[in-house]
């Protein structure tokens, strides 16, 4: 029996390259779904061009899904891309459900006609859970999304159980943010992490940011692939949370930066008033264009359910996974 083959949407993205690491450690022949227009878009994943194999498709264009599931005849797919950041999707809300709901309709009708026996994972998001009052957010948590976005994903899970029902092995990973070095840099947390790095380059830099209070449950992006893994190695498809237990501030993320770098920044006055200092010089201020316009509830992850049955923990802490983002982006500015 040959090695496994996995297509992964979305290769080009942080999670994306992260499991195709993963999974060719792992053994598998691993192939990518990419973008036209995304094709110069492979830093992220320019270390592996020698071991995937890429394919031109599109989650907007069934004929391309198809074409690519037929000729690859996947035993795993991971249902990776979408349009990922929250605050465009409030600009591109059509387009935003075409892709990250119709778009795993289409791969699923493809999976359906072409290799029934596939096991497919679906990318499913704390986004979902965006104005719930419960805290702790587990898998029996009511969704109450709040963006487009999220209620695309809300959409999409709801498939995958409905397809769950038909036969196909359909697993979701209910993800609570998840952050690293390949985080895109419209994120607030590499926003946060090359601000740093550029004021200790040197260079005369003012970070402004949103909600300083808003919480996330914040992991390393590199710990939660392998819970995707995991997931469609059960012998029966479910959903899971997958998060860290622990909520930190925007604020809390900006001292951490600071600190992985020897400082310690000094906070003074409130709300969008409140400015940071470090050495008595500004260095972070709120500006309100980065206020969602509706932001979530809190969120933290009650993720028992994967610890006890796919056997899955996080394993780098907050501090060390801020240390590795300011230290990647501070190694990129100084080369």
């Amino acid at each position: 029996m040959g090695a496994k083959r996995a297509l992964i949407t979305g290769i080009t993205g942080q999670d994306g390259s992260y499991l195709a690491e993963f999974l060719l450690d792992k053994g598998y022949e691993v192939y990518g779904l990419k973008r036209y227009c995304a094709t110069e878009n492979t830093q992220n994943i320019d270390h592996l061009m020698d071991r995937i194999k890429l394919v031109i498709g599109d989650l907007v264009d069934s004929a391309s899904l198809y074409r690519a599931v037929e000729e690859i005849m996947p035993d795993e797919i991971y249902n990776l891309g979408a349009i990922s950041y929250v605050g465009v999707s409030w600009d591109l809300q059509f387009l935003v459900r075409e892709t990250n709901y119709f778009g795993l309709s289409r791969l699923l009708h493809a999976v359906h006609k072409l290799k029934p026996s596939c096991r497919v994972y679906q990318a499913s998001t704390s986004e979902m859970f965006g104005g719930v009052e419960t805290v702790p957010q587990d898998e029996l948590t009511p969704f109450k999304p709040v963006s487009p976005y999220a209620e695309a994903k809300a959409e999409a899970h709801a498939l995958m159980q409905r397809v769950r029902q038909h036969g196909l092995f359909t697993s979701c990973g209910i993800l609570f943010n998840h952050e690293s070095p390949r985080r895109g840099r419209e994120f607030v947390t590499r926003k946060i992490s090359i601000g740093v790095a550029r004021m200790m380059s040197g260079e005369d830099y003012v970070l402004k940011l949103g909600n300083m209070n808003s919480e996330k449950d914040w992991g390393f992006a590199g710990d939660y692939i392998k819970a995707m893994w995991l997931m469609l190695q059960q012998n029966a498809p479910d959903d899971f949370v997958v998060g860290t237990g622990e909520k930190h501030t925007v604020r809390e993320f900006v001292e951490a930066a600071f600190n992985s770098v020897g400082k310690k920044i000094e906070w003074q006055g409130e709300g969008l008033n409140e400015k940071g200092y470090v050495d008595g010089k500004l260095v972070v201020e709120v500006d309100p264009q980065f206020f969602r316009p509706h932001d979530t509830k809190p969120f933290l992850a009650d993720s028992s359910k994967a610890r006890r049955i796919l056997g899955w923990k996080p394993e780098v802490s907050f501090q060390q996974l801020v240390d590795v983002m300011v230290k990647a982006d501070l190694a990129k500015l100084q080369k």
